[in-house]
């Protein structure tokens, strides 16, 4: 399920804008993907991160997937609950599920990420 009114980023994240801030999480096809989520290594409050720089890593019961970062800027909120219940991001991933929060720096580059129609035929044309 793609959801409408959210950006997404070509390695899979999504990207709800909020004015300067930019909530982010996994696709759900890229939860589907990586099947059941058992660790989330949780970001750093303060961190500063670039357009596309690996943020975190999420291991599931297949394979461990990076977490990119979809706009430049600093972590100012993260998901603490999933250190403990990872699995959220597998039943509410774009609710629950969300991973950090970043104070855009450039906000320009949410122009970078594609729509919720765009992100649907990246995906055709992907393959999947």
């Amino acid at each position: 399920m793609i959801q409408d009114g959210l950006l997404y980023h070509k390695e899979h994240e999504w990207v709800r804008i909020d004015g300067e801030k930019a909530t982010v999480g996994i696709s759900d096809f890229a939860q589907d993907a990586l099947g059941d989520i058992v660790y989330l290594e949780i970001p750093k409050l303060g961190e500063k991160v670039e357009y596309g720089q690996e943020v975190t890593e999420i291991e599931s019961t297949k394979t461990t997937s990076l977490l990119y970062a979809p706009v430049s800027g600093e972590i100012v909120a993260v998901n603490d609950t999933l250190e403990a219940q990872p699995e959220l991001i597998n039943q509410d991933v774009y609710g629950k599920g969300w991973v950090l929060v970043i104070q855009m720096s450039k906000p320009e580059e949410k122009d970078n990420l594609m729509t919720s129609q765009e992100y649907e035929a990246f995906l055709e044309n992907e393959g999947h």
